[in-house]
């Protein structure tokens, strides 16, 4: 079996790929004997639809999920929601462009309520940790 070091190595170090969709989803995948683990993230779906001009939060969420890598079966997944993030944007600005520069301050914590892991080296471990759970679970079958 795969040693946690290794197993949070790989996680951080694939690379996410987006989804052909319309939907904002992006996963990595990893090869495990006979299994494939898929980290990956999603947009949440947005309650209404937003005036141009004003402020656009998206709100992210990651999860993690174990098929089998012959027959795509899903043999255990985390979607709890668990570990979100969120984006801001306003017209063209993003967070990237410091929209605190076009709007003034703005406390993440008041527009999204997120768990500040948002990215993927914050939940590594917590990700390996299950995974290795399920592995082992597996193997006791």
């Amino acid at each position: 079996m795969i040693e946690k070091k290794e197993l949070v190595e790989m996680i951080e170090k694939t690379e996410l790929e987006k989804l052909q969709g319309t939907k904002d989803v992006w996963e990595k995948r990893i090869y495990l004997d006979g299994n494939v683990l898929i980290v990956g993230y999603t947009e949440e779906e947005a309650s209404d639809k937003p005036d141009a001009e004003e402020e656009i939060v998206k709100n992210y969420y990651w999860y993690w999920e174990l098929r089998n890598s012959q027959n795509w079966d899903l043999l255990f997944d985390n979607r709890e929601k668990n570990f979100n993030f969120c984006e801001s944007q306003i017209g063209t600005y993003d967070d990237q462009d410091s929209i605190e520069d076009v709007v003034g301050d703005i406390d993440e914590r008041e527009i999204c309520k997120w768990s500040e892991k948002d990215w993927i080296k914050d939940i590594s471990e917590n990700i390996a940790d299950e995974v290795l759970e399920w592995l082992t679970s597996l193997s006791r079958k």
